[in-house]
Parts: structure tokens; sequence; C-alpha cells
């Protein structure tokens, strides 16, 4: 008997159904069984389930005689299921990688519950990924079980019928199935948590739902969308019928106004001609199922009133959104002449030769390099006053005594017109002129893989959102560019060809790691509640340019998992998604559960990522600029490349960084795990690999870029060139000369 039976509906979903077979069968977690319904589909699906069931065991198809629907269509395959849990998964959806292990495990925790609820995405056709606005019920949840009468809340989540798994012989006994006609998930879902006795929730994205263009009912336009009206008859009925408290009905029913408004807002949806008896038909059951007490919830007393008073609202919904985003627009267009007004006026006033104004990574804090000139110039020119632009959200979290502004404020405009000195490593807010005299420092962020700046204008998909010709505007203020390596160098000449002068000063937030002792790392294993002894694996992936969103590429429970036998119990995984998606929901996709129950370690939110190279043994990522960072501690370096095609064709990168890595290279899942069993990660050929590297991408971090970047910069003393490096850079020789301290 399997754990799991996912019953896959299937019907004119042919060009998505390969992806939805694979995200099952390829789980980590094989135990399961797959039950595909044919639906009639004309499109040809059927042979296709026809030749997975061939191949794998696992599947096995059912081909119905005449097109039922998707609620049918389940019920046809409940029959056959034996697994202990019921899944239902559309053809078109997917699960995300290790999925099943995810819940398989959370079962084990809770004891097998009547049913467990879990999170999921929708991808939307034109690529936006969204998460569910109401999917932080599921973490306020908390981990025991409880019923519906204990958390009424659960009722808040999305009714669909994939978001959960159900134990079988639980189904069995209340002989629950699927009505007919669409929105049939309604009058599945609300009885099943109104029955069960024992309810789970997984703080864990495991779904991605497509929604289409065309195809699915959502999509259409047709009189098939009066049948949310049934689905929510036959529930609202069944709890009159029954002893369940007023509360409930009371809920279902502003649930079923909410469903019935949404369907009618919808332009695309219910045919023009129609609209006004869907509205008439909503409101009827509206107040055929009124509350026992409590008053109308505002955004439902539009039911109370005609399909005329409906329109002429909606009318002027419409006419004040309208209003409302032109009046931004005007408000940010006075807002920004007000302070170009500011800036001439505060311009007039001399440059401060004691004021340096510091910005990181989006104003988000006291980060990077900017943080380690600001540091090296608290210690050596305490005389120059360094304040920080930061976002007013991220305030709460500077360190104690850092003066800050927030951006466009009328103190930032103030200071940006007459510091001196400019140093940050991003785009800075509003007009920030270039005074002559001011000395302004880019710091970068690291040494460049993938393409930048000009060099975007040739790929269209990574430059989406990016306004290039901007970019060379802003990077024209630009005195001095920091570079660590004759390679960063070239790139940014030829990404930003603007008048800057390229400084071989070395990174600056590198300093830490180059004077790196033995237990540098101390402190931060100790914060990570990482055991002494423990080997340390960093996993530090990049985001992706040919996917929006994240982009899951390791089942990191499978991971962590391998890495016990290739090193024992003995070790600890760390993981840092990039901060570009520490906001959104990547986390859900396995991360926040994981490190719930002690698994993985989640360091996405650790200020400072030297300090967690410091804390690593070993770094494991993609095509992130942390590899040439971490190869200054001279510590194995795993490269997982299993994407390099569609990365290069996509965003570009400068280097193959395949042919010439920092260690071992991964082109596959299998070849990740091997690496770590067999002890290759850290043998005499990553040694060489990672020798030939240093030399190459190192050159110029010595420990005292942020010493040199004041003392010659905003001290003014004298800097000798640094002697040409025994060997030759992958950028050839360049012209510009660099510094040391005299």
């Amino acid at each position: 008997m399997p754990r799991f039976s996912v019953i896959v509906p299937v019907f004119e979903v042919r060009g998505f159904l390969r992806a939805c077979l694979d995200s099952v069968l390829e789980q980590s977690y094989r135990d399961l069984e797959v039950i595909a319904v044919n639906d009639c589909t004309p499109d040809g699906g059927g042979a296709i389930l026809d030749a997975y069931a061939a191949r794998d065991p696992r599947v096995r198809v059912l081909h119905l005689p005449a097109n039922v629907g998707p609620g049918r269509a389940r019920n046809a395959g409940l029959p056959y299921a034996t697994g202990d849990f019921v899944l239902f998964l559309d053809g078109d959806d997917s699960l995300v990688p290790g999925a099943l292990r995810g819940l398989a495990d959370r079962l084990d925790e809770a004891g097998d519950p009547d049913v467990l609820v879990f999170d999921h995405v929708r991808v939307h056709w034109w690529g936006e990924t969204r998460h569910h606005p109401r999917a932080h019920l599921l973490s306020e949840a908390g981990g025991d079980t409880f019923t519906v009468a204990e958390r009424p809340g659960v009722l808040d989540l999305p009714t669909a019928v994939w978001n959960k798994a159900y134990r079988r012989e639980f189904v069995e006994a209340h002989g629950f199935r699927f009505p007919p006609g669409h929105y049939e998930d309604t009058a599945w879902t609300f009885p099943v948590l109104f029955g069960a006795e024992r309810i789970a929730v997984l703080d864990r994205i495991c779904v991605t739902h497509r929604q289409r263009r065309h195809g699915g009912p959502p999509a259409t336009t047709s009189r098939r969308h009066f049948d949310v009206h049934d689905q929510y008859e036959r529930v609202l009925g069944l709890l009159n019928a029954r002893p369940e408290p007023a509360g409930w009905r009371a809920l279902v029913r502003n649930r079923m106004a909410e469903h019935c408004l949404s369907v009618l807002a919808e332009p695309d949806r219910v045919p023009s001609q129609d609209r006004a008896e869907f509205f008439r038909r909503t409101a009827a059951l509206y107040r055929t199922y009124g509350p026992d007490e409590g008053p109308v919830a505002p955004a439902h007393r539009v039911l109370e009133g005609g399909w005329a008073a409906y329109r002429a609202r909606r009318r002027v919904t419409r006419v004040r959104t309208a209003l409302g985003v032109h009046g931004e627009r005007w408000r940010a267009a006075g807002a920004e002449l007000v302070g170009r007004g500011r800036a001439l006026a505060h311009e007039r006033l001399p440059l401060d030769p004691g004021l340096a104004l510091y910005s990181a990574f989006a104003h988000r804090g006291v980060f990077g390099d900017p943080a380690a000139v600001y540091q090296a110039a608290r210690d050596l020119a305490p005389h120059i006053r360094g304040v920080w632009v930061v976002r007013p959200e991220r305030v709460a979290a500077l360190p104690p005594g850092v003066e800050y502004v927030t951006p466009g404020s009328p103190a930032y405009q103030r200071l940006a017109a007459r510091a001196t000195y400019v140093v940050g490593n991003a785009a800075w807010p509003g007009v920030l002129a270039k005074r002559p005299g001011s000395v302004h420092i880019h710091t970068h962020r690291g040494t460049p893989l993938r393409f930048m700046g000009a060099d975007l204008l040739h790929r269209p998909g990574a430059r989406l959102g990016a306004d290039v010709p901007e970019m060379l505007r802003r990077a024209d203020r630009w005195d001095h560019s920091l570079v660590a390596n004759r390679h960063s160098e070239l790139v940014w000449s030829r990404a930003y060809p603007c008048g800057f002068t390229s400084l071989r000063t070395g990174s600056p937030r590198n300093d830490v790691l180059v004077n790196a002792g033995p237990d540098s790392g101390a402190r931060i294993r100790a914060r990570l509640g990482v055991p002494a002894g423990h080997t340390v694996v960093l996993y530090a992936p990049t985001i992706r340019d040919y996917r929006r969103g994240h982009v899951e590429r390791l089942d990191l429970a499978r991971f962590a998992a391998d890495l016990r036998r290739g090193l024992g119990e003995a070790h600890t995984l760390v993981v840092r998604l990039h901060p570009a998606l520490a906001d959104g929901p990547a986390r859900g996709y396995g991360l926040a559960e994981l490190h719930r129950r002690g698994v993985v370690v989640d360091a996405t939110d650790e200020p400072h990522v030297e300090e967690l190279m410091l804390a690593a043994d070993v770094l494991v990522t993609d095509y992130s600029a942390l590899m040439f960072d971490y190869a200054n501690l001279d510590r194995p370096i795993v490269v997982h490349a299993d994407d390099r095609d569609a990365v290069a064709e996509s965003r570009g990168l400068y280097l193959d960084i395949t042919a010439e890595p920092p260690g071992h290279v991964s082109r596959s899942y299998r070849e990740l795990a091997w690496l770590f069993d067999s002890g290759r990660w850290r043998d005499a050929e990553s040694a060489r690999l990672r020798a030939g590297f240093r030399e190459r991408y190192c050159e110029f971090d010595d420990g005292r870029a942020a010493e040199r970047v004041v003392r010659t910069l905003m001290l003014g003393e004298r800097a000798v060139v640094v002697p040409a490096p025994r060997t030759a850079g992958p950028a050839g020789p360049v012209t510009n000369s660099g510094f040391v301290l005299s």
C-alpha cells in the first residue's frame, strides 16, 4: 500500500501534462501511485497517459467513455486509490521538488490527521507568480491538530481541492464525493473540513497552480459560472440541517458573497446579458441564508441594493481608482519638482569636506563594501562624518549609533547636495547631482559573472524592467570604480562605458575574509546553533532571469539526507537565498518548514553574508558572485550548474564557470550528491582548481582594501602602482593603475 495516491483528471491539458506527471514521478519520495483519469480529452492526452503507464508501474490510467468534468473524473479515480492519503492534482499543475517528502514528514509528525492543508502558488499565463494573501493563516495555525470549531479561520483558506491531503479511510467512511457542475471544489472542501476531527497544516508550498489565459472554466465566458451558486447552496443547506455553530453559517455565507462578487467583477466570466441575473441570484442566496446575528459585512452591503445600484457603485469605484492613479502621478511629479528646487538651493552652499554619504543594496542598511569603507573611515578619518541612506522600513535594523537619512527626505536632499564623498554599490534615490570637487566611489557588488549594464541591451529578457540608458547616466557620476581583479576591471569598463577611473584596491568587504583566523566563524556558528565540530555546508543559490520568482533547483530535504550519508551526522546545511527573494514566497518551497524542523538552517535574514562565509566549511552555489569572495578563504567550493545553458542564453555569462571553476562542477543532482558521498568535494583536484581560481580572481584582495580606499581617496595619501601579477588574468593586460599603501 503506497503512502500517497495522486489522482489527476485530464482534459485538454496536453501541453502541460508531461510536466505535471514528471513533477510527481520524479519526486525524491517515491512511495506513491498516480491514478490518471482521461476525461475523454480530444487532444491526444490519453496516449500520453498510456505511454507513462507503460514505462512506470506506479501509473494507472482510466479512460472514461464520455466527458464528465473534473469533479466526477476525480470521483471515478477514488475507488482505485489504495494509498494512505489521497491528493488531487490538476493536469496542468505540478508538485514542487520535495513536496511529497515534506508532506510525508508532516503527516508522520501530526500522527496521520484526517486532512493536511498546505500552501501553493499561482503562476499566471503572463509569467507572474503570486502567493495567496491569506497564506499567513497556515503559519498562525501552529503545529497541533485541530477541528474547525477550534480554529474556524481555516475556512478562510482557499477552497481548492489540490492544496490538501486527505486520509483515504476518512474519505471512504464519510462517503465524500464531488457534485456535478463547476466550482465543485467548494462543495467538497467545506463538508470535508466540517467532518474532520483532526486537521493539520503544513506551511510549505507544495503545488504550483497554473492560471491559463484560456482553457479552464474560470478563464471562459459562459453561464457555467452560475454553478457557483449551486455549490454554495449545497454547503449552506448542509449547515442548516446540522447542529453546527451559527458562526460557521455566517462565515460560509460571507465566503459565498465574496466569491460570487469576485466572479462578477471579472469582465470576461459572466456573459454581459446575464450579469444582472447573476447579481440577483447572489443577492437572493445571501438573503436566504442570512446570519442569526451580527452586522452585514461592509463589502457585502451592495447585495442589499439592486443591480442598478451595484453598477453605479462599480462605476464610482473605477473612477476613484483612475483618479487615484493619476493623482499619485501628479503627487510624484510635484514632489520631484519640489526636490529639484531644494537640491538647487542646497547646491549654492559649498561642499562639506567632512561629510560622506553611504548607501548599500538599494538602501537596505549598513552592508557590503560601503560598510567596510564606512568602518575604516571611522577608524582612520574620524573627522569625516558618515551618514547612511536607509529606507524607512529598514531603520529599526540599523546598528546602534549609525546616523541616517531616508531616501528623498529634505535631510537627504540637503546632505546629498553637500557631501564631498559619496560611497555606494547601487543606484541613488532621486536626482543626485555630481558637483565639482565631490568624489563618487562605486564599489559594485562583487566580481561580475552574469551580464550587467550595457551588455544587457543584447538580452531583452534579462533587462525586463531595467532602464539601461538610465543606468549609464547614473554611472556617469562615478569617479572611481573599485575592482578586485583584472576581469572585473575589463567588464566594468565594457558594461559601463563612462568616464570613471578603475582602481585596483581589492574588495573592501573581503578584508574580513582575507584576515580571517581559524576561529573567525565561531560567533556566527554559535548564533546559528551549529554544534561544535560540525561541517557547515553553505548553499547559496542566485536568482534566475529565465523564470520569474524563485526557481527551486534542489530538493533541500533530499540534499540534507544525502549529506548525512556522505558527511555523517556531524554536519549542518545552511541555506541563504538571494536577498531579492527574502520577502517573497521563496521560503515556502520547503525552506521555512525544514528550518522549523531543524533539518536545515535558514540564514537568508542574516545581515552580513561575510559572516556566513566565515562559518562555512564548503560553499555550494551556482552562478552567485559569492564564489569569488569565498575563494579568499581557500576552502572548498562546489558549483552546481545544472541549468548553465539556460542561464547563459537568458542572462549571458562573462565567463564559462564550468570550464575554469573554483572546484568541482555538478551538472545534475546525482553528480552533486556523489561529490559529497565520495569525498571528492575536498580532494586534491578541488584544491588545484581553487588555487588557479584564486590566482585569477583574488589577485588584488590583500586584506587592506577598505584602508586603501580611505587613505587614498579620502585622506589624499600618496599611493604607488601595484606590481603586475606574475600571471596574466583572463582579461589580459590592462592600462589602468592600481594602488597599494605607501
